[in-house]
């Protein structure tokens, strides 16, 4: 976040010349592919921690439970 107070926020033109640049390292092609690769892992990144957050609500409520008696 410093590195964007110190030189600015980039333009059009350089976010214009990072898309081409990605273009041309990679090409049409792949892009495609590795985006559909990011999405599957941000998927299985958020069904992960929800099945987390789900187990940790069980424990609590088994731990409430047990307290009670």
């Amino acid at each position: 976040m410093e590195a964007f107070v110190i030189l600015g926020m980039p333009g059009w033109s350089q976010i214009l010349l990072v898309v081409i640049a990605i273009l041309l390292l990679f090409g049409g092609k792949k892009i495609p592919e590795m985006m559909r690769g990011i999405g599957q892992g941000m998927r299985e990144f958020k069904k992960a921690t929800k099945e987390d957050d789900e187990g940790a609500e069980e424990d609590e409520k088994k731990k409430l439970d047990k307290s009670e008696k």
